[in-house]
């Protein structure tokens, strides 16, 4: 594991957090705790701003009883878990199909001028890394900070995300479209009530009734 920071070796769970990971122990049967891990890693990644070093995977391993190679095999299969130190800002843009035809190559050249390569944070504490399909493809390109979403993206409403959090400014989370959630951008798409379809329902004639009735 590549780390740019020293080890937590003293690393341990807050009051707090010790809570809430013994919360996620009691969902599961008597010796079957291990099944809580993805939990306990991110509660331990979000007491350490964001990033897990192999000291922490050792005190999991053995906060669960596990072998520490079955916490590195969770650890290093999702992404949504960080080996390297991250900055407070931290950028999650998705590579694949539907945001890569709708232009996320650009996005990434921009990442790369504005805040340095993949996995690095820069002075300003940024950081960024491409990952996996976010989840939220109708409204591709989408990039993940820290816990919020914001989509539907050109270049420059991502340049203007990055110069307003570099500015202590607050910054909007959703579509960069100006449509609700993943509602279709075209004004002229008519959006019907429920009455209005179940009317329309009752009036159609289905396929095939017309044969049976004649």
């Amino acid at each position: 594991m590549t780390e740019n920071k020293k080890n937590n070796n003293n690393f341990s769970f807050t009051k707090e957090n010790l809570l809430l990971a013994e919360r996620e122990l009691k969902k599961y049967p008597k010796g079957r705790e291990g099944s809580a891990i993805i939990s306990i890693l991110w509660i331990a990644q979000r007491q350490n701003k964001g990033w897990l070093s192999s000291d922490i995977i050792d005190y999991i391993a053995k906060f669960l009883d596990l072998p520490q190679i079955r916490v590195m095999e969770i650890a290093t299969f999702y992404t949504m878990f960080n080996l390297n130190p991250v900055g407070a800002h931290h950028f999650q843009i998705c590579g694949t199909t539907p945001c890569m035809l709708s232009g996320s190559e650009k996005l990434k050249s921009l990442l790369y001028e504005e805040i340095g390569e993949q996995s690095s944070v820069s002075k300003d504490n940024l950081s960024w890394v491409e990952v996996e399909c976010l989840g939220a493809c109708c409204n591709a390109p989408v990039i993940q900070i820290n816990d919020d979403y914001y989509e539907d993206l050109a270049v420059t409403d991502l340049k203007n995300i990055i110069d307003d959090l570099r500015n202590k400014k607050e910054i909007k989370p959703g579509s960069y479209k100006d449509r609700l959630s993943s509602a279709p951008d075209n004004k002229n798409i008519q959006i019907l009530t429920e009455d209005e379809i179940e009317e329309i329902a009752k009036n159609r004639t289905k396929p095939g009734l017309e044969a049976k009735n004649a």
